[in-house]
This record gives structure tokens, C-alpha cells and sequence, in this order.
């Protein structure tokens, strides 16, 4: 059993405002159609992610999942069918494929236990659909409450729908009916049975604006808060220009480094690559390596953030000390917060820069360099 994960992210998705659509836009730090290609690529059943999009989304898709690799990309059709009947073709030319998920990207959560047991029934079934039990009351009525209906044999049916790749091709080329809203619609009425398999809350379609607001209250309960802090000093030298947290100071002199040897920015690096584990900076940036001499620091700060953002953390508050006798930091403070707050895409109300002295004791003190120190906290 090979199985291929369609995953529909053609729609328009206007329902949901926002000015684009809702497969785009962002939930803790990550568009919903990344959530729903990484939750999809983490179990070891899925070989490949096929992604669907609509005319002219290609810039949004790239936007959208960075690094994050898929098989394909494919582009859709006017109605969800049609789309769908273009990745089932992709998946088809890739060869070797047996089996497909397809899956809704406005469902961005999947749990793995729920493709273990699609995985399960598809052993002996050729379609398989996730479903919840109706709870509520049901009531037929427009304005006026009427008949209640039975519930007991009512199923809300979610995606991802497992298939056998050849019955839901052949299923859909069969299908002459009006647009169907699901494909396990599609795959009975060519004569297959549906089993049906445990859903999960966690799959519950997001449509509306307050769906958003929904998911990311459940995303920010599973997160936990880490803070990490780093420190790093360079040498003064007569030459360079002095750079700190992002800003070209007046001075005399200037830090002596690989990079432009910003203590500020390299200690916040540092902090920030600490609060998800990823090593320090000199591990990122070699010094041995030529492109990064003379770089600008803010180029690792951002590197860092999108380290962050891509494991859908989020930066709550950042604190540097910068630690020298000269220069007077005080009249470029405002202008490094708000420096630092727009290389990490915060308010700068979250950022605190501070300044000291050592009171004319050890390096700093006799001026021979400048040191910093910074602690970041994040939520991921």
C-alpha cells in the first residue's frame, strides 16, 4: 500500500473575510493550507503531498509553505470536483500510488490516529470517510420551529476520505451528476461501500471568520512558553562602523567581526535560536564561510524568527542589555526597539533595550569592546 495525500486548496474561501483566501491566511504563524500539508506529511503512511490550487494562487502557495517540500502542485478546475479529478490524475502519472487521502485544506488539523485508521479499513475497504455523531437537537423549520428529526443514524462526515486510487478514478469518471460536495458521495453512487471510521473534533471545518479566532485560542492552550537567553562581545577597533541592535551609532570606533559584529543583534540570535533548541548562530553562520562577511545582523535575527514561525511559535517579548562604557546608548534606544520590532514582525512595546556598565572593570570597562546579553520568550 503506497498512499498519496490529495489535498484541495483551490476555493476561494470568501466566506471567511480577510481579503484572500482563507487556505492563505494564518493561524499561530502559519497559513492554514501549511498546517494541513505538515499534518498530512508527518505520518510514515503518507509517501507524498499533492497540493491543488486555483488559477493565479501560485504566488500565495510559495508564500504560504516556505521550505515546506510537497510532490506537486497541481492547478484546479471551476468546481471542487474538478479539481480534485486533476490531483487524482497527478497522482496517477507519478506511478506507483495505490491508495489516496484527499483532504480539505480549510481542515488544517489532522491527527494522526485518525489516518491510522483510515489506513486500517482501507486494508479491506475500498473508501473509508471520517465521521462525528450529530449531538444536537435537529428540528425541520424556517421561522417556525417544526418536527424533530432523528439523529441516531446521522453521521457529520469530515476528510480526509481514504480511497483506493483506481476505484475513485474510475468513480469519478462515471460521476454525471450535479457537483458533489465530497467524494465519498461519489465513490457510492459507482457502487462502493463507505465504512465509516472515528472523526475527530479536531477536524472541524474552518469556514468563518470566528473559526479562526476558534483555532487559534486551541492552538495557543497547546502551546507552552520557553525563554532562552544569549550573550556574545566583540572587540573595538578604529575602522568599521559601529552597528548595534540594527542601528549605526556615532563613534570613534566600530566592532571588529565576520558579520558587521552587531553584540546586540548576535546575542538576540542567539536567544532566539535557544527557545526552540536550534543551536547558536556560529552554527547557522559559520564565520569560516565567505558570504556572511560584512553581512548585516539582521539577516540572522530574521533567520531565527522564521525558524520560529515555522514550528508555529510565537514571539511574546525580547530583552537586550547592552553592556559598555562608550557610547552613550540612551539617545538610539527608541530606534533600536523599533529596529529590532520589525525584523521580528512585533510591536515594538514587546521589545526592551536596555544599557549598563561595568563600572570601568574588565574589557568593557577599559573599552576595549562591547558585550550583550538577551533573553527572548516565546510560545510554540
Amino acid at each position: 500500500m503506497k498512499i498519496a495525500a490529495l489535498l484541495v486548496a483551490a476555493g476561494k474561501g470568501e466566506r471567511a473575510g480577510g481579503g484572500i483566501p482563507k487556505q492563505f491566511q494564518m493561524i499561530g504563524g502559519k497559513a492554514l493550507v501549511r498546517h494541513a500539508v505538515e499534518s498530512l506529511a508527518r505520518h510514515d503512511a503518507i509517501s507524498g503531498v499533492f497540493v491543488v490550487i486555483g488559477e493565479g494562487q501560485a504566488d500565495w502557495l510559495a508564500g504560504s509553505l516556505g521550505d515546506q517540500p510537497v510532490a506537486r502542485i497541481v492547478t484546479g478546475g471551476a468546481e471542487r470536483q474538478d479539481s480534485v479529478r486533476a490531483g487524482l490524475a497527478a497522482i496517477d502519472a507519478a506511478g506507483g500510488y495505490t491508495h489516496v487521502l484527499i483532504h480539505d485544506a480549510a481542515r488544517p488539523f489532522v491527527p494522526i490516529a485518525v489516518i491510522d485508521r483510515l489506513r486500517d479499513a482501507l486494508a479491506t475497504h475500498a473508501a473509508a470517510v471520517p465521521v462525528l455523531p450529530v449531538v444536537d437537537t435537529l428540528a425541520r423549520g424556517t421561522d417556525v420551529l417544526g418536527d424533530t428529526v432523528d439523529r441516531s443514524a446521522l453521521q457529520r462526515i469530515q476528510t480526509p476520505q481514504a480511497f483506493a486510487l483506481d476505484a475513485i478514478m474510475a468513480a469519478h469518471a462515471q460521476w454525471n451528476g450535479a457537483p458533489a460536495t465530497d467524494d465519498a458521495q461519489i465513490a457510492r453512487a459507482a457502487g462502493h461501500d463507505v465504512v465509516l471510521v472515528a472523526g475527530d473534533s479536531a477536524l472541524e471545518k474552518i469556514t468563518h471568520a470566528q473559526n479562526f479566532a476558534a483555532a487559534e485560542a486551541r492552538l495557543a492552550a497547546a502551546r507552552t512558553v520557553r525563554s532562552a537567553m544569549g550573550f556574545d562581545v566583540h572587540r573595538l577597533e578604529t575602522g568599521p562602523a559601529l552597528w548595534l541592535g540594527g542601528v549605526e551609532i556615532a563613534h570613534h570606533q566600530g566592532l571588529a567581526g565576520h558579520s558587521d559584529a552587531d553584540v546586540a543583534l548576535h546575542a538576540l540570535t542567539d536567544a532566539l535560536l535557544g527557545t526552540i533548541g536550534a543551536g547558536d548562530i556560529g552554527s547557522h553562520f559559520p564565520p569560516s564561510d565567505a558570504q556572511w562577511r560584512g553581512a548585516a545582523s539582521h539577516r540572522f535575527v530574521e533567520h531565527a524568527r522564521d525558524l520560529i514561525a515555522a514550528q508555529g511559535g510565537v514571539i511574546d517579548h525580547v530583552d537586550v542589555t547592552i553592556i559598555c562604557e562608550a557610547p552613550k546608548i540612551g539617545p538610539y534606544r527608541e530606534a533600536i526597539r523599533a529596529a529590532i520590532a520589525a525584523m521580528l514582525r512585533i510591536a515594538p512595546t514587546h521589545v526592551s533595550v536596555k544599557a549598563t556598565t561595568t563600572e570601568r572593570l574588565g574589557f568593557a570597562g577599559r573599552g576595549e569592546g562591547i558585550a550583550a546579553q538577551a533573553i527572548a520568550t516565546v510560545r510554540v
